[in-house]
């Protein structure tokens, strides 16, 4: 959206990236050759009008109405359509705690867009869990732009000790139920031209000792992500993030000299945060042109 006054002028060409407002915006469409050639080299500027004809822009406003404008949109999208992108999360074992601060929440995203977000809980080791999640979410969104396969079990499995119900547990969350949601889901995301974010771990390319387990379900979904990249594009765009440590393991708490022993191997000198995850995360939704890669967010630690 701009002002009928406003003008945009060509800075990074090759990225197609245009200035709005002090910050950038990706096209929508490109720009003709021979224009963008004329502008890189003369540095024309082009018109609101124009924006608007190249599909760079989508309203065109009286000067000073942009605010108001905006507003009327957002509101707009608020009061008939959901925030594509919803916080559906994936509490794994009933965990009360997660559920609690998951309703919190979307109590507050509801405040400020109604009939945005909604709670959806479920057991990723049980099918029957899988399927009612597919059924919620499609009967209360109706579109999709966005899974985020974050929910996991993580708990050592020595050799001699594996049991079939560690291996139905961490294979259910880690692999399986992020599959067979993709799966089920898959529809709605070949509409929107969606994207896929799996979690894996930095560990898969390294080895976890005593994590048999959850190291081959977490190895299983990186494969994955990078099948899917392939057979899902161009519709759907398929990418990994594989942190490194972040949090201390649930129930647990690090000893000093076991913390210094892990920041000792992280050459950033600190442990990840949610933030960090979180940022790398949006970048990928975000970023149209990345598909089947995996990004290691582990402060360097993969470079030991």
């Amino acid at each position: 959206m701009a002002s009928s006054a406003a003008t945009f002028g060509l800075t990074e060409p090759l990225r197609g990236l245009f200035p709005l407002g002090g910050s950038t915006i990706r096209l929508r469409r490109q720009i003709p050759y021979t224009l963008a050639a004329e502008m890189l080299l003369t540095g024309r500027r082009v018109s609101a009008d124009e924006a608007l004809r190249f599909g760079l822009i989508g309203h065109i406003v009286d000067d000073g109405k942009a605010l108001e404008k905006a507003k009327e949109i957002a509101m707009t999208v608020s009061e008939n359509a959901p925030l594509s992108i919803k916080a559906i999360t994936q509490s794994l074992r009933e965990f009360d705690g997660s559920l609690h601060e998951s309703e919190a929440l979307a109590k507050e995203i509801e405040e400020n867009f109604d009939s945005s977000a909604k709670v959806v809980q479920a057991n990723l080791d049980k099918d029957d869990h899988v399927e009612r999640m597919i059924d919620e979410v499609k009967s209360c969104f109706g579109s999709l732009d966005a899974i985020v396969n974050n929910a996991s079990s993580f708990y050592p499995t020595p050799i001699g000790e594996l049991t079939l119900k560690d291996w139905d547990q961490l294979i259910g969350s880690n692999l399986k139920g992020p599959l067979f949601l993709i799966n089920g889901l898959i529809d709605l995301l070949k509409e929107s031209k969606g994207v896929i974010i799996n979690m894996t771990d930095m560990n898969v390319g390294r080895g976890l000792a005593k994590f048999s387990i959850y190291t081959a379900a977490k190895g299983g979904l990186l494969a994955a992500t990078k099948v899917l990249a392939r057979e899902l594009a161009p519709d759907i765009r398929v990418n990994a993030v594989a942190p490194g440590a972040i949090l201390e393991p649930p129930g647990s708490s690090w000893s000093e000299e076991v913390k210094n022993k892990i920041l000792s191997a992280i050459p950033l000198g600190r442990l990840g945060t949610e933030k960090d995850i979180a940022g790398t995360v949006k970048f990928l939704v975000d970023s149209e042109y990345i598909t089947g890669q995996a990004i290691n967010v582990d402060g360097g630690r993969s470079l030991l």
